[in-house]
């Protein structure tokens, strides 16, 4: 009985010091090394996590009105008994998955997808976890055809007022509507790598600043790391991924996220639905409030005043 304590003891110490030690490591990096770290090839997605923490999941498919979609996956897992609906980009794990996932940049019926899961388990009692990994939705013919700005707002529309917990982590991008389209839930976490942002760096110059080469000044201008976002608010916490790059270790970061998940349902799913659905749509308006000596947005505002005249 000693030997097991001491060792309880020993991993919650280890635990602790790898969480308290996120913030210096995000520190030493800058945004740009963030993105390329977000997007780099062969990073863990949401298929390895969730295949990493389940006991079992079986993948549901299509939207019941157009088709399925690779780049979205869902399903049934469970956790420790509890029965899960997990959603989630895919991009892939090598090039041909890659085409397959259209890179995860989801078609309407990907969102659809996942609405018609999310409402599925809220007529079953079951929690949804979210995983966030796309540049951003599908912006080809096909998806603007079959509607993919309403397919993105009614899921802004219902997942804000869905019965039943739900859970988001951003894994690596989370670029624009598409990361909305599953992002909005009662709490939202980062992995330290990881990016959200309204548009990407690339986009961002090219659109204010007139020079696509000036990508890596965007990025620091966008406050788009999870240490920014952590300090506006907008995120509950960051997850470590050991040290980052070629060296993160997907195990690790899929038992934090499994502690996370276990720890946040056992107290969202005691609480009544109505409670969820004001806490959560409190928390949404409650975005974009601050309060502090210094804006955010200030250096924001500098980038700006350095851009050509745009007439």
């Amino acid at each position: 009985m000693h030997d097991e304590k001491e060792f309880d003891l020993e991993s919650s110490v280890e635990r602790i010091e790898s969480i308290a030690g996120v913030e210096k490591q995000c520190e030493g990096r800058s945004s740009w090394e963030c993105v390329l770290l977000s997007r780099r090839q062969g990073r863990p997605g949401a298929q390895q996590y969730i295949d990493l923490m389940c006991d079992d999941f079986v993948e549901l498919h299509g939207d019941r009105l157009y088709g399925d979609d690779r780049a979205m996956i869902g399903g049934i897992g469970t956790i420790n008994g509890r029965a899960i609906t997990f959603i989630g980009n895919r991009k892939g794990a090598n090039f041909k998955d890659n085409v397959l996932c259209n890179y995860g940049m989801s078609n309407p019926e990907g969102y659809r997808k996942a609405l018609r899961l999310a409402k599925q388990a809220e007529k079953f009692g079951r929690p949804v976890v979210c995983f966030i990994d796309t540049p951003g939705a599908y912006p080809g013919l096909g998806a603007e055809e079959r509607g993919i700005g309403e397919a993105i707002a009614r899921n802004l529309k219902e997942f804000s007022v869905l019965k039943t917990p739900v859970l988001s982590f951003i894994i690596g991008e989370g670029g624009s509507g598409g990361a909305l389209g599953i992002g909005v839930g009662d709490k939202l976490y980062m992995l330290e790598n990881a990016v959200y942002s309204v548009i990407t760096p690339e986009g961002f110059a090219s659109i204010l600043l007139r020079d696509p080469s000036r990508a890596q000044e965007a990025a620091e201008a966008m406050k788009m790391t999870a240490r920014d976002l952590k300090s506006f608010n907008i995120i509950h916490d960051i997850i470590p991924e050991v040290s980052g790059g070629a060296s993160v270790d997907p195990a690790f970061t899929a038992n934090l996220i499994k502690q996370v998940i276990i720890r946040d349902l056992a107290i969202l799913c005691d609480k009544p639905v109505e409670n969820l659905v004001r806490y959560r749509i409190k928390k949404i308006r409650g975005i974009g409030e601050y309060q502090g000596e210094k804006a955010w947005w200030e250096p924001l505002l500098r980038v700006f005043q350095q851009t050509v005249d745009l007439k």
